[in-house]
């Protein structure tokens, strides 16, 4: 009955401890031999961070990020066009948390092997190809920069979660064609910086055509932190966008001469840009929605299923949302292909519509329909555009992408509390 799951992301680690909590066995496979706390800030949704703290995670998931209380939009001079309160300062039951994608991933792995022994998780392998069995399924591992066979596992299931280039994808969809691309890239950097407005506050400023997102990640002492900035600027099509993942090396020198005047009252850019050490650019691509995602006794999970843009701070949200139900279906049902059916009909349909929302820029579009209308910016918001229609475009991503209020808090616990979950030896220990 043991479950092989490909990837130690979040969305993997995430499932890997779900699924110890329901009493299911199993294997997770990583290509990295040695995993390092590596990339940038993610933020993660209330619905989200209610499961981790399900999980028992709740004080090492605030001790690793920042309770985000507020999101706030400005034009490309500084000035104020929304804001809005986030997290229980938004009404809701649980916080939005800013953390840093690298934190979260060791803190899900340490305690992974707390709980499960260092044997479940088998680094430095890669699944290369699979056959289905009279019982189950074989996959074939090898190594991930020689190529050479290591090892054949049996299992019951395999649930791909190897990320937005997913192999297991392509096998799967060899047709579904190449990312879509923005026509943009991301230049993403961590930075220690002095705490600007309440510390606490996501901001997004510019345009479609020139963004600049800040928010912190984490704390340094009573005046500063450490800040997580994305560059986001169009680019000619000669880059090779769709081979780059997120662990490419980016310069300052890419970014830096954009936002060389973007020194607001509340944060100097361009000095935030200059201090940090290490800058990856990301292409602001997508993949069309697919049509299922589950295919015999394989599944698709986190990025693998739904890459998005990174638009409304859903993609590592959603990852951890398709890990706690698919262990929820497995644990109910058995580690059968029903099972991944089930997961699939209920997580694929939402999570496709906020692809298609975040094409339409998200609650971000109200900084591009203010530059229209003021583009040379204001004295007063106000009489650009209403409070009343400046709130819209959060309420309609809100509504189309199921994140009011009224509906992440009547949501129950997927799973429920960890404190209820059965102690089993997993696979490989």
């Amino acid at each position: 009955m043991t479950v092989l799951i490909c990837g130690a992301g979040v969305a993997g680690l995430t499932l890997g401890l779900s699924l110890h909590q329901v009493g299911v066995p199993f294997r997770i496979i990583e290509a990295i031999a040695v995993l390092r706390p590596l990339g940038f800030g993610i933020n993660l949704q209330p619905h989200a961070v209610r499961e981790l703290y399900d999980l028992g995670l709740k004080d090492k998931l605030e001790r690793s990020g920042v309770l985000t209380e507020r999101t706030s939009y400005f034009n490309n001079r500084g000035q104020e066009v929304w804001s809005e309160p986030r997290g229980r300062a938004a009404g809701y039951d649980y916080p939005q948390i800013s953390v840093h994608r690298g934190a979260l991933q060791m803190m899900l792995h340490e305690t992974l092997v707390e709980r499960c022994g260092p044997k479940v998780i088998l680094a430095g392998a890669k699944v290369s190809e699979w056959s289905e069995t009279p019982r189950g399924l074989e996959v074939v591992l090898t190594d991930r920069q020689y190529g050479y066979e290591i090892d054949r596992l049996r299992g019951s299931l395999l649930v791909a979660s190897d990320g937005a280039r997913s192999h297991t994808r392509k096998v799967l969809f060899p047709d579904a064609g190449a990312a879509n691309w923005r026509k943009s890239m991301m230049w993403r950097g961590v930075a220690r910086a002095m705490k600007f407005l309440d510390g606490r506050t996501m901001t997004i400023s510019g345009t479609k055509g020139m963004k600049f997102v800040a928010y912190p990640i984490g704390d340094r002492g009573k005046t500063q932190s450490f800040v997580h900035w994305i560059a986001d600027l169009p680019l000619t099509p000669d880059r090779d966008y769709d081979s780059q993942d997120w662990s490419r090396k980016g310069s300052i020198d890419d970014v830096l001469p954009s936002f060389a005047d973007w020194k607001f009252d509340w944060l100097d850019i361009p000095a935030l840009i200059g201090s940090t050490t290490d800058v990856w650019e990301w292409p602001m691509v997508d993949r069309d929605p697919l049509p299922h995602w589950t295919e015999g006794r394989v599944a698709l999970l986190g990025d693998a299923a739904h890459p998005m843009y990174p638009i409304g701070s859903n993609g590592a949200s959603q990852g951890i949302l398709d890990a706690r139900v698919l262990a929820r279906e497995v644990g109910q049902m058995g580690a059968i292909p029903d099972a991944l059916w089930s997961y699939d009909r209920i997580r694929r349909n939402p999570v496709n519509s906020i692809i298609l929302a975040n094409r339409n820029e998200g609650p971000d579009a109200v900084l591009d329909a203010v530059a229209d209308r003021a583009p040379d910016g204001f004295d007063d918001i106000d009489t650009v555009m209403s409070e009343a229609e400046r709130r819209e475009f959060s309420d309609r991503y809100k509504k189309a992408t199921g994140l009011t209020v009224e509906e992440i808090n009547a949501q129950p616990s997927i799973i429920g509390p960890v404190s209820n979950a059965p102690v089993i030896a997993p696979a490989g220990d």
